[in-house]
């Protein structure tokens, strides 16, 4: 496989932060990627990350069909580091669509001569499959491979991730959280209260992102009330979480535009038992005695038709979600 351009790399990155539910712009001179640096927004927050990256490539040995690496070319030693935001050493399949991340600490220093990084493939299918993918290597080099749709999270945690090689009961529980999105509450209690924070944090991460990548696909990428796609859809909860009796089954999910998101969220809008949008006439006459109320007309407008539906009944609004949904959030008429 051959290195890719560094136009693919950035643009893979940027696509990988935007799956991630973030914003990022690519602040370096063009095509510079070792490192690159962009600039990331994520909820109410920015910050700066540099990423070092690579294409995996196979290994060249044909007693180990499975060993790939990436070769560390047009660097020096030691690597700088990003003072004020996250650094990050990666890989990228190109053929995959999947990240790898490596211990910054543990190749940030290295023998002049474009040094190789060794991984075992199969972690890039754990990644495709789960989200995350988690080796040991012999020297206690943990190496992560990440689907696009976590590499913020991946960014986000990975200083703690790494360190882990020794600890064989935090990378088990790990694997067993990606994999079944579920962690024994006495094993988690095992761990250092560091530890717990990891496990728990990619816990979270990934059932959130399988939510979404559900309940997107289920709709098409298509929001429900406007049909518009353009990679601008969010999965929003019909019952919100953390309610005791919410569920993370795409049955209790729709695809909303940020802007239908933020409505339905704000109660301003709500889903009937006959799955209609409709428009909560107390939050209308709250937003009127306010005077916010420019663009009522519009949205109103947007709310004529019932809203587009999964072909899969079992994945369409769940009533039961809905009725508890909008007692909740105190719909008139429905508490």
């Amino acid at each position: 496989m051959p290195a890719a351009r560094a136009s693919t790399l950035i643009g893979a990155i940027l696509s990988a932060l935007s799956e991630s539910g973030a914003t990022g712009l690519f602040l370096s001179p063009r095509n510079q990627i070792h490192p690159g640096d962009f600039l990331v927004q994520y909820r109410d927050g920015t910050f700066s990350v540099w990423i070092y990256i690579w294409t995996v490539t196979s290994g060249g040995r044909r007693s180990l069909p499975h060993e790939y690496r990436i070769r560390m070319t047009s660097v020096g030693s030691p690597l700088p580091l990003n003072t004020n935001g996250y650094t990050v050493l990666l890989g990228y399949h190109e053929d995959l669509k999947v990240f790898v991340g490596f211990d910054l600490d543990s190749h940030r220093t290295f023998t002049e001569g474009s040094p190789s990084i060794q991984l075992n493939i199969s972690l890039t299918h754990d990644a495709l499959q789960n989200g995350f993918g988690f080796t040991t290597k012999d020297n206690l080099e943990v190496v992560v491979g990440v689907r696009p749709d976590q590499l913020l999270t991946y960014v986000l945690n990975a200083e703690g991730l790494h360190p882990l090689g020794a600890d064989a009961l935090t990378i088990g529980l790990l694997k067993t959280a990606t994999e079944t999105l579920d962690v024994p509450t006495a094993d988690i209690g095992a761990l250092t209260a560091e530890r717990r924070l990891i496990v728990s944090t990619v816990v979270r991460r990934s059932r959130d992102v399988n939510f979404s990548r559900r309940v997107l696909s289920a709709y098409d990428h298509r929001c429900a009330v406007t049909r518009a796609q353009l990679r601008l859809v969010d999965a929003a909860h019909i019952l919100p979480v953390p309610s005791e009796e919410s569920s993370d089954h795409t049955s209790n999910g729709i695809a909303l535009s940020p802007t239908m998101h933020r409505a339905f969220d704000q109660s301003l809008i709500y889903l009937d038992e006959d799955r209609r949008m409709k428009i909560n006439a107390e939050k209308v006459a709250e937003l009127s005695s306010e005077r916010l109320s420019a663009g009522l007309r519009e949205l109103r407008g947007q709310l004529t038709r019932r809203i587009h539906l999964p072909d899969d009944q079992s994945q369409r609004p769940n009533l039961d979600f809905v009725r508890k949904a909008n007692k909740l959030r105190r719909i008139p008429g429905c508490f």
